[in-house]
Formats: C-alpha cells, sequence, structure tokens
C-alpha cells in the first residue's frame, strides 16, 4: 500500500519541490496550499491531490486533513513546510508583524500537527517532519523574530519527539541553512522588510548587514529539490534521528555554532556584523 504525504505551504519552493519528488517515488502526495490554484500543475500529476489550508485558518486544516484521508485512506507522514521569514530590526517591526510571524511559523505549525495526531494515533504510527532553518540553531541579526520563531519551533518539535515516541510516532527536523534557491522565500521577506524610518541610529549598522546578507544570498547553492531529498531521506530511512542539517556552511556558522565552546562562538558572530564604535 503506497505511503501518503501530506505537505503545507506546497505552491513553491521546498513544499513544491517535496511534493514532485515524494510523487515520483511512488507517495500518494497531499499538496496544500493557502490558494489551490497555484497548485495546478501539480494536481495533473496521478498520485498528487491538491487542497486549501491556510495555517492560520484552523477550518481548513481540519477540511484538508480530512480531504487527504478521504482520498487515499491515511496519511504516513505530515511535512510541516510552510513559514516565512519576517526581515527587519526588531524595533522596527509592528507588534502585528511580530504576532504574524509566530501565528504562520509556530502557532501554525501546531494547529496542523494536533489536527494529524488523533490520526497518526489510530494508526499505531506516524511521522512529523518540520521544516526548521539553521536560524533555528544560529541567529543573524536583522531576522531576529524568524530566528526566534524558528528557536521556538526546535525546543516545540524536540520535547514533542520525546512524547509522541510513547506513541510510535517520530519527529525530525530538516534544516536548511546557506540560504537555498529556488524560492520566494527571500523575495517575501524583502517584501516585509520593516523599514528603518525615523531610527537613524540604526541606519549604518542597517546598510552594512544588507551588504552582508546580499553577498550571503548571491552565493546560495542548495536548491529546492536538494532539501527535497533530504526530506525523503529523513522520511525512509528508519533512523529517530532528530535533526538533519542541509545546506553550504561557507561563512562557518555552523561549525561555530556546533565546535566552538559558547563564548568563543558568540565572539565568532559579534566579530561579523558592525558594532557601534
Amino acid at each position: 500500500m503506497k505511503k501518503t504525504i501530506l505537505i503545507t505551504g506546497a505552491s513553491s519552493g521546498i513544499g513544491m519541490a517535496t511534493a514532485r519528488h515524494f510523487a515520483a517515488k511512488g507517495w500518494n502526495v497531499v499538496a496544500t496550499m493557502r490558494d489551490p490554484e497555484a497548485g495546478s500543475d501539480l494536481g495533473r500529476l496521478e498520485n498528487v491531490r491538491v487542497a486549501r489550508l491556510d495555517v492560520r485558518d484552523r477550518a481548513s486544516i481540519a477540511e484538508a486533513v480530512g480531504a487527504g484521508i478521504g482520498w487515499f485512506g491515511r496519511i504516513d507522514l505530515l511535512l510541516n513546510n510552510a513559514g516565512y521569514g519576517q526581515f527587519g530590526l526588531f524595533e522596527a517591526v509592528p507588534r502585528e508583524k511580530v504576532l504574524e510571524q509566530f501565528e504562520v511559523n509556530v502557532f501554525g505549525v501546531m494547529d496542523v500537527t494536533r489536527a494529524v495526531l488523533p490520526h497518526f494515533r489510530g494508526n499505531g504510527a506516524g511521522m512529523v517532519i518540520q521544516v526548521s532553518s539553521g536560524a533555528g540553531l544560529f541567529t543573524l541579526p536583522m531576522i531576529s523574530l524568524y530566528c526566534a520563531s524558528k528557536f521556538a519551533l526546535e525546543g516545540f518539535s524536540e520535547a514533542l519527539a520525546y512524547e509522541l515516541a510513547s506513541q510510535n510516532i517520530t519527529v525530525k527536523l530538516v534544516e536548511p541553512h546557506g540560504g537555498v534557491t529556488g524560492t520566494d522565500f527571500n523575495a517575501r521577506s524583502a517584501r516585509d522588510n520593516a523599514p528603518v524610518g525615523e531610527l537613524g541610529d540604526y541606519a549604518d549598522f542597517a546598510r552594512r548587514t544588507g551588504e552582508s546578507f546580499a553577498r550571503m544570498s548571491a552565493a546560495r547553492t542548495t536548491s529546492s529539490e536538494d532539501v527535497a531529498r533530504v526530506i525523503h531521506e529523513a522520511a525512509t530511512d528508519g533512523s529517530d534521528r532528530l535533526r538533519y542539517l542541509v545546506g553550504d556552511d561557507a561563512r562557518g556558522f555552523i561549525r561555530a555554532w556546533d565546535g566552538l565552546p559558547n563564548q568563543d562562538y558568540v565572539a565568532f558572530m559579534r566579530s561579523l556584523f558592525p558594532r557601534k564604535k
């Protein structure tokens, strides 16, 4: 019997690449997104069904999960992929955008996971894979809220993994880092970038940090398809491994986070960004 994956945020980028990859591997795919018309190409694949799911709309979550079970009989794997990055100085980001960042990247993940867990428990098995980020392990300025949301996702997922192991349900984290090509993540984040505005004291810092981000973005080498392959590996390797890193650590963030004593790691990170003289 074919296994079934339900994917959130499947209209583009990592979500779409993963839907295509799993379909090619013989899985049934429930590809969910806010606007199903954006997934019309996916819907033409024989073993893919497209459903509307907005992670901020619990009714749409319940409907999509129910539809997936109705189409294929069961769901074996949930991929929580939907998310975005709020860019900008913390002081410049309005409170409503702070809430939106957590509603999408944290509370939405929790709501989708909660909707699927009774089905998994009834089946006696299941798997949840979270698309996290290197920004859930190390932090960078100008994306403090994105980092905060991914740190929250990491903590939630690790604790949840211990709980759900008692129900034969596995939780895993896939952590792209170094930037991923073939997504609209940066474009949306740029649209949501909070302007410095009247916070002129930050102008030089924001300019220089922005230049650093531009260089990092230009050096991206990891594709959405690369991430999709790692997600498939995580889903099928038969292990209870928690974290799967995928990306190019050219700037040394992961090596510093993983290999240095904490104060040395902090000193290394501080050295990369301008400080007031």
